[in-house]
């Protein structure tokens, strides 16, 4: 049987809960639900975009703020509060720098529309091609190998 081809995500999240995921190795999407994550698989890639820089905030952030490679198939659930236990995956992430995605809107195809380029960030979690995680790939990691 032919193994599963890899697939390339993009999870939406405050800078902040990026950061603190990045560090403990863990990736959460879509407020801590189960079900995005099970989409992915080990060895599918990775890029965390965040619209603001600290959750419940206004301030903008608007850049594509880590990238890494998913480590196993394997979603558990964290209590981090009382009645509050979201999913995880592991995930290693790469030394990246943050980039902006405002000179990338008309290069990305994931974002059909030019004039509503938020769009595509509404559901929290996104597959892309490989042509546009190459791209933001590039600018992130400036050469360092994955």
């Amino acid at each position: 049987m032919p193994e599963r081809g890899v697939k390339y995500w993009v999870i939406v999240a405050s800078k902040d809960h990026v950061k603190a995921g990045e560090k403990a190795g863990f990736a959460q999407a879509c407020h801590g639900k189960a079900g995005p994550l099970r989409k992915m698989r080990k060895g599918d890639y990775v890029i965390y975009y965040s619209s603001k820089l600290y959750f419940g905030r206004p301030d903008k952030c608007q850049a594509f703020t880590a990238i890494g490679r998913v480590k196993s198939d394997n979603v558990y659930s964290v209590e981090m509060a009382e009645g509050f236990c979201p999913s995880r995956i592991d995930v290693a992430f790469f030394e990246s720098r943050e980039v902006s995605i405002l000179p990338l809107i008309g290069d990305l195809e994931f974002i059909v529309n030019k004039q509503r380029w938020g769009y595509p960030f509404r559901w929290g979690m996104l597959e892309i091609n490989k042509q546009d995680f190459e791209l933001i790939a590039g600018l992130m990691l400036e050469g360092r190998p994955m």
